[in-house]
């Protein structure tokens, strides 16, 4: 994994990520918000429980250990969910400028949410980020469909084909 390839599963994610939000966009607050039994509950859990994950880890990229991941309530509408996102991506993008390949390769000491100390080289961690993304987005997808709401493909073929056109 070098830092051609992250780059091109972070620039996949957020593309995937725009093109969901992009059709939850659509659903209206009160289904948005609505417990569906979900893993985390319904879209908004989801959505918050993805953000999370993607701010958690960024910050642990740039040194610090957060303890908790947010919940519903500090994001309660999908809005503030949106608007958070979009600079949390512009945070994430200034720091992928940052990376060398040397610092990918490298060990990185961090600490999950329980405290447990793991060390591990970055890319695998910033690899383990997008394998989550796309799993909640699959999620995600199976929530718009229960709620009547096509979905978009957010296939890494589709956005490779996206590429090209």
């Amino acid at each position: 994994m070098n830092l051609n390839d992250i780059r091109t599963l972070f620039a996949f994610d957020q593309w995937a990520t725009e093109r969901i939000l992009d059709i939850v966009a659509t659903v209206p607050e009160d289904q948005y918000a609505r417990n569906m039994n979900s893993s985390h509950g319904g879209l908004r859990g989801t959505l918050v429980h993805s953000y999370s994950a993607e701010w958690i880890w960024l910050q642990r990229w740039k040194g610090t250990n957060p303890t908790a991941l947010f919940s519903e309530q500090e994001i309660p509408t999908f809005a503030q969910l949106r608007e958070r996102w979009t600079a949390l991506r512009q945070d994430l993008n200034r720091f992928l400028d940052t990376l060398t390949d040397e610092q990918l390769q490298s060990p990185f000491a961090y600490a999950d949410l329980k405290g447990n100390q793991y060390t591990q080289p970055l890319w695998q961690q910033m690899q383990h980020l997008i394998n989550h993304s796309t799993y909640h987005r699959g999620q995600v997808v199976t929530l718009l469909r229960q709620l009547g709401v096509k979905p978009v493909s957010t296939d890494f073929i589709t956005y490779y084909r996206t590429l090209t056109t």
